[in-house]
């Protein structure tokens, strides 16, 4: 049997006053395996992949490298041990270079000087390993989020890993960019590197794992063998009970009044959207390829980018040219990427949950936000400790839920969520879409753009196919099949002029 490269055991880690993040976890990843890591949000695997990576202290318990204890103070020793980390919210510098990104903190260097031609080669190695289109002088700030998410893989491999940690590296990638990332797992296995790989789809566990571990309530449950293992074991492991994925439910016909109609919006990049129009109690969903200007479209409906448009909001003339614009008419936007435009992270749970409800009020008392906050956090199965515990020490999913949560307080009545199920497990996802079920039934408009087809066929009154910057087709998933949906998306078939 092949050695074990990363023995973890009884594992815990406590905050206080009283949180338990992690409970006696365990695991063991062998050489050159896919190890994939499962589990609910709040179940730990945040917790305990920044205990590996040396970014977090162990409050108990023993982590071992090729049979040798180790005692990561900081994610620097970690490297220098052979962990390498890629985190889910990517830990580039935006100001600096793709090349200066990859190779930050361990600079190849010639007579104790920085070498840049060097630099400069290896980084198009490393470039060319993840099937990167863009260069090593480009600005990572320039780049999607996709690409930076490439970036963060790249660097990586810049260095001589022994286990690479891949928290939900597909989250941003394109079918055709993640094939490049399995093509590069493969090779790194093949010469005896270990990943430790989470991710919540089943079936992308499926491709490229050899085995699993799953996670709930700060604990090890059970390590599964990949093949022949169904997906109902996994998920009752994952969630202690059983619960189906999301499925679609026969929906009534959306008879509401017209809520927002869009003649005409235009904005850089060449977005041009017409003919657009949603109903109040009307989900609608936006899918298409990365870069068809999903999220484009609703940043300049919120106000975050400049735009020119023709539109309306209830029947009167509508022009956000900044996001408080936006709120005052009765908008709320879950952002994309929740860590640098959704939330304060150092900042306490009830203020960041009641932050639009409280704009303009100085005064407000803290009793007051905390009321406002804690029944939100219930309806929506938050996790957390106390509503003054700050928001950075949620799991990612339980932030998303902070996020959310604020449009509800604010009483927001045109919800704009951008892949609000990112990161989310299972279990959660079917949380979050029978939330957006319940908001539109109270007769909130909601329009969710979404990576993940199937998740809008399930919950969605109607999706829109974005292609290029475009709207070019418009379909009720009552009565279309997702193959016709999915050929649109990538074809591109029906533009307009």
């Amino acid at each position: 049997m092949t050695p074990d490269v990363l023995t973890i055991e009884g594992l815990s880690k406590r905050f206080p006053p009283s949180i338990i993040a992690l409970e006696e976890a365990n695991i063991a990843v062998r050489k050159g395996e896919v190890h994939c890591l499962l589990g609910a949000n709040g179940a730990g695997k945040s917790t305990f992949l920044k205990l590996i990576a040396g970014a977090l202290s162990p409050s108990a318990g023993r982590i071992q490298v090729d049979g040798t204890p180790v005692h990561f103070r900081a994610p620097a020793e970690a490297a220098r041990a052979g962990i390498s980390m890629i985190y889910q919210e990517l830990d580039l510098v935006p100001q600096l270079t793709v090349a200066e990104n990859l190779f930050l903190g361990h600079p190849p260097s010639r007579f104790g000087f920085l070498d840049k031609r060097s630099r400069r080669a290896r980084a198009r190695e490393a470039l060319a390993r993840v099937g990167a289109s863009f260069t090593p002088e480009d600005r990572v700030g320039s780049l999607s989020i996709a690409n930076q998410q490439l970036t963060a893989i790249a660097r990586s491999l810049t260095r001589e890993a022994k286990v690479i940690i891949m928290d939900e590296p597909s989250a941003a990638l394109n079918e055709t960019e993640l094939k490049s990332v399995f093509r590069v797992i493969r090779e790194l296995t093949a010469q005896g590197v270990a990943i430790l790989y989470v991710s919540h789809r089943l079936g992308e566990l499926r491709e490229i794992g050899d085995r699993v571990t799953v996670l709930r309530g700060g604990r090890t449950i059970e390590t599964f063998d990949v093949e022949g293992t169904p997906d109902s074991a996994l998920v009752e492991a994952i969630l202690g009970r059983d619960r189906g994925f999301v499925e679609r439910r026969e929906r009534p016909p959306v008879t509401g009044e017209v809520v927002l109609k869009v003649d005409r919006l235009t904005a850089a990049n060449g977005l041009d959207i017409r003919d657009f129009e949603l109903r109040r109690g009307e989900i609608a969903g936006l899918t298409g390829l990365n870069g068809s200007g999903r999220t484009s479209f609703l940043k300049a409906l919120f106000g975050a980018d400049a735009h020119e448009a023709r539109m309306s909001l209830y029947g009167k003339p509508y022009k956000a040219k900044t996001p408080r614009d936006a709120i005052a008419a009765g908008l709320g936007l879950v952002p994309e990427s929740r860590k640098t435009e959704g939330l304060i992270l150092d900042a306490p749970i009830y203020r960041n949950a009641t932050l639009p409800a409280m704009q303009g009020r100085f005064l407000a008392r803290h009793g007051e936000l905390k009321a406002k906050t804690v029944p939100v956090l219930r309806q929506l199965s938050t996790k957390y400790g106390s509503p003054e515990q700050k928001v950075i020490q949620l799991s990612g999913g339980n932030q998303q839920k902070v996020v959310l949560a604020k449009w509800i307080i604010k009483g927001a009545r045109l919800l704009l969520l951008d892949e609000p199920s990112r990161g989310l497990d299972i279990g959660a996802k079917a949380d979050l879409y029978r939330l957006v079920d319940e908001l539109a039934a109270d007769g909130a408009a909601v329009i969710v753009a979404s990576s993940e087809l199937e998740e809008l066929y399930a919950a969605c009154d109607t999706i829109w196919v974005f292609h290029e910057g475009r709207n070019i087709a418009r379909f009720d998933p009552a009565t279309t099949d997702q193959d016709t949906i999915l050929k649109h998306q990538i074809l591109g078939d029906h533009h307009h002029d």
